[in-house]
């Protein structure tokens, strides 16, 4: 057995635990175990070998036994025995938005139903309301999370996950003697949110002992394809990974084509045709022959063209060619000109770090300003603060300003809960007293898009509030998040001046690109802010700036790339 058969099994376990009720720290014990196996950059069987297996963390004697049973046997006892009880088919069914432990347990013994295609039938026979607890809409809810589902759930990774491994590797191979250039292609390099598999790219002039090494990385676990240009290998984790390599002379070539997208580079290839010239990864050809035309840079390749650079994450032939062509490339928001963050968590509610541990770590990646939003009582399981709390935290923030000095301010904030049943959770005069407000859709999410818009709206329309947060609630990759009119809710936010967000945390990146461009075009406000609960997650800024740019959104409507007198001053005058 490979890691990821290992991972799945002891992933399965804990799901079937849970669907039985056991305890919870047994059931996290095995996810852990298979989070644990899942992220091992070894092969099990080699950890095995060597007498490792409780060297994994999370890997204690018990399961270290139970691994070094499913390495030997092919199989796991244990595993075996509560499928007896506990059929592994109602696994599936907890991907189902809204669909927990207990009531898959619930349909399993009141209805026999063991598969999710039985309880698509079910639900959209009606056969589930009259179980208790549920009835008719809870039943439709339920037929709508199956289809969400179905049209989400595919084979493709999480940028969160593939952008770190990608560059683990690229590390790696930039150590190995002859590598003079590295790159992440392909949508990974667009920052798209999810991708189907790794693509990077090396110059250099002898490619032989780079591709034996790639191929032979310890943690690959089968190899696709071994060639002189190109390797093809699966991770342990199951992603796939191509490498290929050029000479330097031919990187721009090589580096546009497999940045993609497919679309953008059909377009090249017929303006290229267009002028005589046939494009691939290696260089322009003359078709009546002729020397090669070598690009060592993308922008040689673009000047080719008589076009601007085209930076990668417009490359989707979404209007960036003809906007090129004529001198209106937008001069999209860079990680740079980011000057604040206004979406942030302390200990005061479900943070890791104080007021000013926070605010420090924001100084030293170069912000000049940031607002603390701890979230609203309403959110219990977070700790959210009440008023009354909300007043001394104002006294910790006014104590931290003091320490920061003149150079750095920080505002006192909250991020406010929208509640299910569309009123908010503080009172306008305690909004009143606070510089700046968001409100934010945690809960409900799947209410039906005429209740859920109600919520929204009642917040756009609040002049205290000053940013809606992460819009729809989305959770990448499995929680779609809240069913919104976005075209009503980006109108009504220009209207009202309300800003919206770009969550830059990548299992969110909500607004999504596509929602980024329309408010470009209606005049939307845009903040990029990193949701931070620990100073470590001020990293996550890339991912929002990358959504930004795939939206064209520029500096001038991106609040946290102003000056802070240019915030307050927005600020007071919508209010």
């Amino acid at each position: 057995m490979n890691n990821r058969e290992v991972a799945q099994i002891f992933a399965d376990v804990a799901d079937m635990l849970s669907i039985r009720g056991d305890i919870i720290h047994r059931v996290l014990s095995y996810r852990r175990a298979a989070e644990a196996i899942q992220e091992l950059g070894r092969d099990v069987n080699q950890v095995y070998a060597a007498g490792e297996l409780t060297d994994i963390p999370g890997i204690g004697k018990t399961l270290a036994d139970k691994i070094e049973e499913m390495l030997t046997t092919g199989k796991l006892a244990f595993y075996e025995k509560l499928a007896e009880e506990i059929p592994p088919t109602l696994v599936e069914m907890l991907k189902v938005d809204g669909l927990g432990p207990k009531r898959v347990k619930q349909v399993y013994e009141t209805l026999g139903i063991a598969t999710l295609a039985e309880l698509t039938t079910a639900a959209q026979e009606g056969k589930l309301r009259d179980l208790p607890g549920l009835g008719a809409k809870s039943e439709a809810k339920l037929v709508a999370a199956i289809a969400a589902l179905a049209r989400h759930g595919d084979d493709r990774t999480p940028i969160e996950t593939a952008w770190p491994l990608a560059y683990e590797i690229l590390a790696e191979l930039e150590q190995l003697p002859g590598v003079q250039k590295t790159a992440v292609a392909g949508s990974l390099r667009r920052m798209k949110e999810s991708i189907g598999d790794v693509d990077l790219l090396l110059a250099a002039d002898d490619p032989q002992p780079i591709m034996d090494y790639f191929v032979n990385m310890p943690r690959v676990e089968s190899v696709s394809g071994h060639g002189p240009t190109k390797s093809s290998v699966v991770l342990h984790n199951g992603m796939q990974v191509d490498l290929r390599i050029l000479p330097a002379e031919r990187w721009g070539t090589l580096l546009s084509y497999f940045t993609g997208s497919k679309d953008h580079n059909v377009r090249l290839r017929e303006m290229a045709l267009k002028k005589g010239l046939s494009l691939n990864e290696h260089a322009f050809t003359p078709i009546d022959g002729g020397d090669e035309i070598l690009c060592a840079s993308e922008e040689a390749l673009y000047k080719v063209f008589n076009l601007p650079y085209i930076l990668p994450t417009l490359r989707e032939d979404r209007g960036e060619i003809e906007a090129a062509q004529k001198g209106q490339l937008p001069d999209v928001v860079r990680l740079e000109q980011i000057v604040a963050d206004l979406h942030m968590h302390t200990t005061w509610s479900d943070g890791k770090m104080s007021v000013l541990q926070m605010a420090q770590a924001a100084q030293a990646r170069g912000l000049k300003y940031m607002a603390i939003t701890d979230h609203s009582h309403s959110l219990g399981i977070v700790n959210g603060l009440t008023p009354e709390r909300l007043w001394q935290q104002a006294e910790e923030i006014a104590a931290a300003n003091e320490v920061m000095g003149p150079d750095f301010r920080i505002l006192h904030g909250t991020e406010m809960e929208i509640r299910a049943d569309g009123t908010l959770d503080f009172a306008d005069e305690v909004l009143a007293r606070l510089d700046f407000v968001i409100a934010s859709l945690h809960v409900s999410l799947t209410q039906p898009r005429e209740q859920v818009m109600k919520r929204i709206m009642s917040a756009l329309e609040n002049p205290h509030v000053d940013m809606i947060g992460h819009p729809t609630g989305r959770l990448l990759p499995d929680r779609p998040g809240a069913d919104l009119d976005m075209e009503v809710v980006l109108q009504t936010a220009v209207t009202t001046g309300t800003i919206l967000e770009i969550n830059a945390n990548p299992r969110r990146l909500d607004l999504r690109d596509s929602h980024v461009r329309r408010a470009m075009e209606l005049g939307v406000t845009l903040a990029i802010n990193c949701d931070a609960h620990h100073p470590d997650q001020f990293e996550l800024l890339h991912y929002g700036v990358a959504t930004a740019q795939r939206g064209w959104a520029t500096p001038d409507r991106v609040v946290n790339t102003w000056p802070l007198e240019k915030l307050l001053g927005f600020l007071a005058k919508r209010k």
